[in-house]
Order: C-alpha cells, then sequence, then structure tokens
C-alpha cells in the first residue's frame, strides 16, 4: 500500500492546514484502504507560520504584552520549539491590522517586534527564526535595535526616537550595547523580498504608499532613511542597505542584517523547522496545496518550496490549489506531477468561499482516484 504525506498551506480565511489533511486522509482511504498517511503543516513564513510549525513540532505558544507599531500595548505571541528554538511573526506584534484606520508611516515603530525577540532570549532561544512580513512600519528597523539594546544617537550625542519621523537626525547608532544573547542564539530571517533599502525599488517607495505614506510623506522618509543607513553601515561595519531583502517590512531587513542575521526565503525556513526531508522518509508520494496556484507560485509560496525539496528526494509531489490561474502550465513549478483546482466551474466568489470544504472534499477526491487508475 502506497504512503502518502499532506503537506498544504491553510486557505486564507476557509480551511486550516489540518482540516486539508482530514480532507485529504478521507479520500486516500476510499480509494485506497489501508494505505498510510502524515501530514505536517505548512507555511511561507506569512501569516499563520508560527501556528503551523508549533503544530507540527509540538512546540508551545508564549505570549508577551509588547509595544505595538504606535506605542499602545499588544498582547502577541510566538512559537517555543521543542528543540529550544523559537519562532515569531513580527506582523504579531507590528503588523498592518494592528494599525488598521490608523496608519502612520511617520510614526510607526518595530519596538515591539524587538522585545519579542528579547521575550525569547530571557527564555533561553537556542535560535530565532523571525518572519517579517506584514509590517506596519518603515523605521528602518531602529525600533527592533533599541528594543535589543541599541541606541539611535543625534550629531550631539542625544538618543533619538525610533521611527521614520526621526531617522534623518540619526548621526550614529551605537551597538555596544546590542543584546549579546542574540549572537550566540542566531537569527534566522525569513524574508521573500529582493528590495534594498533605498532607491527606487527601495523600502519606502515601493512599500511605504501601501502603508499610507503620501508622495510628499515618502520623500521626507526617504531622505531620512538614507541618512540612518549611512549610520547603520557605519556601525556594522558593512554596506548593509545594498544587500537584497534590506528593504523587506519598512528596512527591518536591513537592521537584522547589521546584527548578523541570515536572510532566507520563508518556505526553506519552515520546511527546515518542521523537519520536513525526514517526513519524506518512506513516503510514496506528497500531496501539497494552496488557494492559488499562479505566476507568483513559484517565487517562495510553499507549493513550489514543498516540490523542490521533494524533489531532491526523488519523491513525487502533486498539488491541489483553491483555483488554478488560467497563465499556469504544466512545469511551471519543475517537479509538480499534477494540479487539480477545487473550483471546476465559473460561480460568485462568495459562493466559491462558502462552498470552500465542499469543494477541497471533491478535488481530493478527484485526485485520488485518478491516482487508483494509474496505480492499479
Amino acid at each position: 500500500m502506497p504512503r502518502f504525506l499532506f503537506a498544504c498551506d491553510s486557505f486564507k480565511g476557509t480551511l486550516s492546514s489540518a482540516r486539508t489533511a482530514e480532507l485529504l486522509a478521507e479520500a486516500a482511504e476510499r480509494h485506497f484502504p489501508g494505505c498510510g498517511w502524515a501530514a505536517v503543516p505548512m507555511a511561507d513564513g506569512g501569516e499563520g507560520t508560527v501556528d503551523a510549525v508549533v503544530a507540527a513540532t509540538g512546540g508551545e505558544k508564549v505570549t508577551a504584552r509588547v509595544d505595538g507599531p504606535l506605542g499602545d500595548p499588544v498582547q502577541a505571541a510566538y512559537g517555543m520549539l521543542p528543540d529550544g528554538g523559537a519562532v515569531i511573526e513580527m506582523a504579531a506584534a507590528s503588523g498592518l491590522p494592528l494599525v488598521a484606520g490608523r496608519e502612520d508611516v511617520l510614526a510607526a515603530s518595530t519596538l515591539g517586534t524587538g522585545q519579542l525577540v528579547a521575550h525569547a532570549l530571557d527564555r533561553r532561544a537556542r535560535g530565532v527564526a523571525l518572519a517579517i512580513g506584514g509590517s506596519a512600519t518603515n523605521d528602518g528597523g531602529s525600533g527592533f535595535l533599541v528594543a535589543l539594546g541599541a541606541r539611535l544617537l543625534d550629531a550631539r550625542g542625544e538618543e533619538v526616537v525610533p521611527c521614520a519621523a526621526d531617522l534623518g537626525r540619526v548621526a550614529a547608532v551605537d551597538l555596544s550595547g546590542l543584546d549579546r544573547r542574540l549572537a550566540s542564539a542566531g537569527l534566522t530571517v525569513m524574508c521573500d523580498v529582493d528590495n534594498p533599502l533605498l532607491g527606487e525599488q527601495g523600502a519606502t517607495r515601493v512599500f511605504g504608499p501601501q502603508k499610507g505614506a503620501t508622495p510628499e510623506v515618502v520623500e521626507r522618509v526617504e531622505e531620512g532613511m538614507a541618512v540612518y543607513a549611512r549610520a547603520l553601515s557605519k556601525a556594522c561595519g558593512r554596506d548593509v542597505a545594498s544587500v537584497p531583502g534590506a528593504g523587506a517590512a519598512g528596512g527591518l531587513g536591513a537592521a537584522c542584517l547589521a546584527v548578523g542575521a541570515t536572510l532566507r526565503p520563508g518556505i526553506d525556513t519552515v520546511l527546515d523547522l518542521v523537519g520536513f526531508e525526514g517526513l519524506l522518509n518512506g513516503t510514496d508520494l506528497v500531496v501539497t496545496g494552496e488557494g492559488r496556484l499562479d505566476a507568483q507560485t513559484a517565487h517562495g509560496k510553499v507549493v513550489s518550496g514543498v516540490t523542490a525539496a521533494s524533489r531532491r528526494a526523488g519523491v513525487p509531489c502533486v498539488a491541489v490549489a483553491g483555483s488554478v490561474d488560467e497563465g499556469y502550465r504544466p512545469g511551471d513549478i519543475p517537479g509538480l506531477a499534477a494540479a487539480v483546482s477545487c473550483v471546476t466551474r465559473l460561480e460568485p466568489l462568495e459562493r466559491v468561499l462558502a462552498h470552500a470544504e465542499e469543494n477541497f472534499a471533491a478535488a481530493a477526491d478527484r485526485l485520488f482516484s485518478l491516482l487508483a487508475i494509474d496505480l492499479a
């Protein structure tokens, strides 16, 4: 009897990763009675990463009271894993949904994200994996640095508030007080953009407007960010501003690079955290999935990452997707043997979402019925 491994992302707003596994198992057992299967929740370093990794590893969620993007207190959760590592989503402390309707790029700070990392270090975290998507901030990671012991100083040696509005006043970044536990623990940043810190493709000009910045604010912050970037690069002894990914999360990528972090694709980090390679042992087929297969799927999404890992191990992989874009073609994701869409006819989006579980179950049944024919 074949053995299957189910490794799907959540279908945002409709199906959890755990529920997709249950539906796939039911379909597999109908067509392959007595088959073996295992399931592992997946995420790509975005929303849901902590939940997926904690569930996959048997870790625990920890809650800390930290400063939100605009200084108001928030209760933010992160994961502590059985091996002593920590997994954190910056969005829990500094995310855009926390300031919905109150967006203020000039005032928003990553202070709370740094506080979450410090909290994990207080719990003796051996390794911190930080997902940096969904930020409300454009402070160059200055708040993150201050929370971990760094100081921003103006030309008179006085401390500068860590926010975008005051970046132009930063004459020096003092890293001498940086929490030494960070270096010994190690920081891995889940980052799926390659934007530099400055310029037309930089943090401010590309992502600032998405966070409510007007054209005038964009130019003001860009000027200040250039001043801050010089001070930050001098402090750490390298030009962090031009490194691909430095512009991620409003420049948090640059701050993380300045303290020695490694930037990696989110899905690759998640695969390592959940021990995906070991789960492939004895597996005959991997079934992965996410809400939509399109041109972006091949760039750091769950389906592409799972497929690549399966391919390296010589295990075939297929996908179930909420929908498959008409521009998607077999071969767009090397190693993906087949893709089955949950949506088979044109319907209003509201109806599709309302029947998401029913549609997924039907797609899973189609998939395993075809596999039964092939393996008969």
